[in-house]
Parts: C-alpha cells; structure tokens; sequence
C-alpha cells in the first residue's frame, strides 16, 4: 500500500503565509539598509528651557560649563547648550506681595541640535520631543541637568 502525499488547503495557505513573512522582513531590511546609506536631510532646531526657581549659585556653575553637549540615555547628542541667562525669580512674601527672592533665580538655557527634516516635523532630543510649553523636560548635559523644567522658544531652522 502506497500512500501519496497531498498538500491541502492548510498546507497551501502556511506555505504562502511564510512566504509572505520572508518577503516582508527581507524589504524592510533592504529599505532599512538602504535609509542608513542614504544621506538625511538634517534641521537645525534652536530652543530655550526655562527651570524656575533655583538656587542663585546654579548660574555660576553653569556659565563654567557652557558649552556643553546635550545628553540623552547615557549618549552625547549632535547638540549642545549655548548659553544660559538669569532672571530675578520673584516668590509671595507673608503679605501676599511679591517680592524678589535673594536665594533663588531663574535659568534660561539655549540650546541647538540637528534633527532629521521630516514631513511631520516631531523634534526630539533623545527620547523627548521638544515644543513649545513642554514643562516635564530633562535638559541634560555631559555636565548639567536639571529636570521639570518649560520649555518658552522653539525655533526651526538657520
């Protein structure tokens, strides 16, 4: 007694199916591959952070550092931070007044990266996008970090 083998329907459709499979995986590493050898566009992003309310010594230490590459995951970025810029920081007093507080100012930070010019232009710094009012931002240096500071400028291109 010989048996023949047959395929049926099932084996028919599993065999397409990975097929199918192999045929997506390959063009994405194809297209992949291809997007890492071709040369990006790239956009110049210009922004200013804001953290509020630090210690007045803070901008001292800072200007020591300035400029300083941006970070982001533990790897230095193709950015850096500028500049930084104090303002008064101003806090209510027992009467409801406000009034200039001695001990702590406000940091303005400019920063510029390049970032890939895409249609739907999302800027992100590492993990974190960047716009305007953004206030749980992390800006990170190789030497400074302050974290839950606004984001007040955004500014694409030259």
């Amino acid at each position: 007694m010989e048996q023949k083998k047959k395929f049926n329907v099932i084996d028919v459709i599993a065999v397409i199916l990975i097929l199918a499979a192999a045929v997506f995986v390959g063009m994405k590493l194809v297209n992949r591959s291809a997007e890492s050898g071709a040369e990006q566009k790239m956009l110049q992003v210009t922004y200013v952070a804001k953290a509020e309310g630090v210690d007045k010594a803070l901008y001292e230490n800072c200007q020591e550092h300035l400029p300083s590459r941006l970070m982001a995951s533990g790897k230095l970025l193709n950015g850096e931070i500028q500049s930084v810029r104090q303002e008064t920081y101003y806090a209510l007093d027992e009467n409801g007044n406000w009034v200039a507080d001695p001990y702590h100012v406000n940091l303005y930070f400019t920063a510029v990266i390049e970032v890939p010019d895409i249609e739907v232009q999302t800027t992100k710094v590492g993990d974190q996008e960047v716009r305007v009012g953004k206030t749980d931002y992390v800006l990170k240096s190789e030497y400074i970090e302050f974290s839950n500071v606004t984001i007040v400028d955004v500014q694409w291109g030259e």
